[in-house]
This record gives C-alpha cells, sequence and structure tokens, in this order.
C-alpha cells in the first residue's frame, strides 16, 4: 500500500527531490528534464538513470539500460547517505527495473512518490512488454500521484483512450479506486482551444484547471517535467490541488518562452527556467549620455522648432529686418563662443580633442562670420540680454566647470543647427531667401564637426563620475534653453516699441 494518503504530503524548507529515470542529451525530458523543474519549484534534485537514451528533439535512436543490479547500486547510495523528501519515478525500461524500485520503495517506508508512467511513445507506440505494464500497474499501489497522459492512462485501466474530457475524467476515477492512488489527469492529448488538467482521487475529482492550448511546437519532455514539479511542490507541503494549479502555471509560461531557446530542429524543449531568466540575462546597456541628454530636452527642441522665427526661417517668411536683428546678435555670440572652444581646447585630454575645439574656434571666427558680414555688414551692435545670458552660461563653464562640462555645454551649438540644418534644407530652394543659412548647417562638414562634437562629449561621459555626468547634463540643458532664448528674441525685439531703432542698431 501507499505510504500515506493521498493529499497529505510532508511539508519541509527545501525539498530534496530524487528522480528516478532515464536520460536525454538534448536536454529537453528525461532526467535533465526533472532536474530543471525541481530547481525551477525551489528543490534539490538528485538523479538515479533507469536508461541511456540516445535521443533528441526529432526521436529516439537507442535506448541502453544498465543492470538492474546497477540500479539498486545507485538507489541504495542515494538512499543510505541523503534524506529524501520525494521520489519521483520516470521512465522504467524493464519488469526487473519496475521490481528493483519497488522493493527499494517498500524497504524504505514514507517516502512521497511520483509516478510517470512512460509507456506509450509519441507515435502511439506501446514502450513496455506486458510483464512491464502489469509491473507498472502494481508499482501503482505504492505511490501517492499518477501522472499518465491518456494513452498511457488507457493502458493503466487496461481501456480504450478516453476521446472526451467527461470520458477521462470517469477512466481516472476507475483506475483511482482500483488502485488506491491520486491520478493526475491530462487533457493534452485532447483537440479544442482549452487544455484541462484534473486530480482525480478514489473519492472523486478532487481539483479542475483549463488554460487555452497555447500554439507551440516546443512540447519535448512537458510530462517528465510535470510530474518532476508536483513531487516537488507536494514535498514542499501543498495539496495536490494547489499544487496543480502552480506547476501547470508555470508549465504553460514554460511552453511559451521554450521557442526563444532554439533548441533543436523537431518538437523542442520547454523553458524550465523562464521565470527566472530576467535575473539570469545581463540587463541591457545603458543608454549612452549623449542619446540621454538629446531625449531630455525633446520638449526645448520642439519648442525651437515650433517658434516663429525658427518657423519663418523655414518658410522664408521671416522678415528679414528680424533676421539682421538675429545675425548681428550671433556675431557677438559667436566672438565669445570662439573664446570657450579655444578654451575647450586648452582643457582636452587628447591631442585630437584640442586639435578638433581649435579648428572649431577658426571656423566659428573665419566662416560663419562670413555669413553675417555677407547679410549686415560690419555694423556694430550692443549684446541683448539674451545674448549676454548665452555667453555668461560658456563662459561661466569654463570658469567653474570641468572639461566634460564645456564641452557638454558647447554641444547644443554644434548639435541642435545641425539638427535644424539637416531637416529645414528640405524646404530650401533657388529663390529661398534664407537658402545661405539653411545650406551652411546642412553642409556635410558641418555634420561631421557635429557627429565629432558628439562623440567627444559621450567619450568625457564615459570617463566622468556621475556627479560630473548629471552636471555635464544640467550644462548642456541649460544651453539648449539658452538657444530657444537666443531664438525667440528677434521677434521679442520686433514687438517692442522702440523696434525700428533697435532694428537698425541691433540692441
Amino acid at each position: 500500500m501507499r505510504a500515506r494518503a493521498a493529499g497529505m504530503p510532508r511539508a519541509v524548507r527545501v525539498p530534496r527531490v530524487l528522480s528516478i529515470a532515464g536520460t536525454d542529451p538534448s536536454g529537453g525530458a528525461g532526467i535533465q528534464a526533472d532536474l530543471k523543474s525541481i530547481a525551477a519549484m525551489g528543490g534539490y534534485g538528485m538523479a538515479v538513470v533507469t536508461a541511456l537514451v540516445a535521443q533528441n528533439t526529432r526521436g529516439v535512436r537507442a535506448v541502453h539500460a544498465p543492470p538492474a543490479e546497477f540500479l539498486r547500486a545507485q538507489l541504495d547510495a542515494v538512499g543510505d547517505d541523503v534524506e529524501i523528501d520525494a521520489v519521483k519515478i520516470g521512465m522504467l525500461h524493464s519488469e526487473p527495473l519496475v521490481a528493483v524500485v519497488d522493493d527499494w520503495l517498500a524497504r524504505r517506508g514514507g517516502d512521497l512518490v511520483v509516478l510517470d508512467p512512460v509507456m506509450v511513445a509519441t507515435s502511439g507506440d506501446r514502450l513496455l512488454d506486458h510483464a512491464a505494464e502489469a509491473a507498472i500497474r502494481a508499482l501503482c499501489m505504492r505511490v501517492d500521484l499518477v501522472t499518465p497522459n491518456l494513452p498511457e492512462l488507457a493502458v493503466l485501466a487496461d481501456e480504450p483512450v478516453a476521446g472526451t474530457w467527461p470520458d477521462a475524467l470517469a477512466q481516472a476515477l476507475r483506475f483511482a479506486r482500483s488502485s488506491g492512488a491520486t491520478v493526475l489527469v491530462k487533457g493534452g492529448h485532447l483537440g479544442g482551444d482549452e487544455c484541462p488538467d484534473a486530480i482525480v482521487t478514489p473519492e472523486g475529482v478532487a481539483g479542475e484547471v483549463s488554460r487555452p492550448r497555447i500554439a507551440s511546437t516546443n512540447t519535448h519532455g512537458t510530462g517528465c517535467s510535470l510530474s518532476a514539479a508536483m513531487a516537488t511542490l507536494g514535498a514542499a507541503g501543498r495539496g495536490w490541488s494547489d499544487a496543480l494549479a502552480r506547476a501547470t502555471d508555470w508549465l504553460a509560461g514554460a511552453i511559451a518562452a521554450g521557442a526563444a531557446l532554439a533548441v533543436g530542429g523537431g518538437n523542442g524543449p520547454v523553458d524550465h527556467l523562464h521565470e527566472i531568466r530576467p535575473q539570469l540575462v545581463p540587463p541591457a546597456p545603458p543608454v549612452s549620455w549623449t542619446t540621454q541628454a538629446w531625449a531630455d530636452v525633446a520638449p526645448l527642441r520642439a519648442a525651437v522648432d515650433a517658434c516663429s522665427f525658427v518657423d519663418g526661417l523655414r518658410t522664408g517668411e521671416l522678415d528679414e529686418s528680424v533676421f539682421a536683428w538675429y545675425l548681428r546678435q550671433d556675431a557677438l555670440y559667436l566672438s565669445e563662443y570662439a573664446r570657450v572652444l579655444a578654451r575647450a581646447s586648452a582643457l582636452a585630454p587628447r591631442s585630437d580633442e584640442q586639435v578638433f575645439w581649435a579648428e572649431a574656434a577658426a571656423t566659428a571666427v573665419a566662416v560663419e562670420s562670413e555669413l553675417h558680414r555677407a547679410r549686415v555688414g560690419a555694423d556694430a551692435a550692443a549684446p541683448a540680454p539674451a545674448t549676454l545670458a548665452y555667453t555668461d552660461h560658456l563662459h561661466a563653464a569654463t570658469a567653474r566647470g570641468s572639461y566634460g562640462e564645456v564641452v557638454a555645454a558647447l554641444l547644443p551649438c554644434f548639435w541642435l543647427y545641425a539638427d535644424l540644418g539637416e531637416r529645414f534644407v528640405l524646404a530650401s530652394h533657388a529663390g529661398h531667401p534664407y537658402r545661405d543659412w539653411l545650406s551652411t548647417y546642412a553642409d556635410p562638414a558641418f555634420a561631421a564637426s557635429n557627429r565629432s562634437a558628439v562623440e567627444i562629449a559621450e567619450r568625457a561621459a564615459s570617463e566622468a563620475s556621475a556627479s560630473e555626468r548629471e552636471r555635464m547634463s544640467v550644462a548642456f540643458a541649460r544651453s539648449m534653453r539658452h538657444e530657444l532664448a537666443f531664438f525667440e528674441a528677434p521677434v521679442v525685439a520686433a514687438s517692442a516699441a522702440t523696434w525700428p531703432k533697435e532694428a537698425m542698431r541691433g540692441a
């Protein structure tokens, strides 16, 4: 008779579960699947080999069963040393092997035992001879839980395979009453969108769950895995109905995640460790500083696009006097900007970066200033508040900030203008009044300079401390706010009562 009444497992802190089963070199079924399932349910797995099976996801090629005496030696070696909380039994290839396991269990007594009767192949072929089948039926009288699929249940009950779920429940009840064992009935072989499972005791259906059928070919070893999970949960103190709900929920997730393993060309394995997989996979690399900084100022960039000055540049509808006022202020800005670029060159830790900033300073004075002279000549102007605020910010970065902060403060004058030039050049045409401005910032050479500035900023951020990177982000965002104010200033000045006079002076 069985060691204890069905549904009355012994609770332990860490279930120590012994799997007695055959092997699967591909890792999806047999002992390999059992050990993964036990671990996934929080148990400690052990293994005794009943058969060496040459198989993969496409099928079984050969089976080598060790002598019964060697099976007994394995069982005794484990049992003499380790306290076992539950035993899961899988493939027992012959009647002598069943007899060894039966005798070993009888001598021990008190073990929680779960039997997965491996009796019918996926093809439908019976795997055991009549003597072995009879021995498995007798073994069922000693175990706590039997987990057959429907063809195996039919062999145990010596009846035709059930074609409906009610028929399967009725068949399981008859076998439970004849054997005294509790039966986990599995409806996976039935058609339909739902996969029902149930716990059937000699008294009747004790618990039932049903889950949507998962469209997947990763079902190799599901029977082994479920029975091993049930043994572990039973040893942990869960009743069979509660264990079934937990185990089938886990197994459904394992089937759904199985395809991502990309193992084998046939029916692939389930992902036994899918619940802890996120902890095993290294976290995604952090977002680069430049990417995050650019994303953080997205609202400011949108405000730049929307401001009437920038929109007027794009469409060509900007008043020329307003643009002239902007250019005079920009000339003042570039003069100070060039000094800050020179300071960045002096602070740069690498010679290539020193050269880059020095050349950028020269370009700011020579090349970009040419645009201003062509448009407004050499007329002097007083710096507007927005101009002073921006240049003061840049000088403050050079006076008090690190090299990284200086670079971050300078970066928007590259990146924002390159971005505007790349997008707004599409609006340019032969008669566009500001085509020269649009073309300047859409020039491939300027785009290349921007990429270099971004790369330098990223390198500086990667070598900076966390606090310095935060200060870099603040400096970058502050420069972007100044860029927006700089673009808004001409329109603000145009709306002032003194506009005609101020427009001529550029103040």
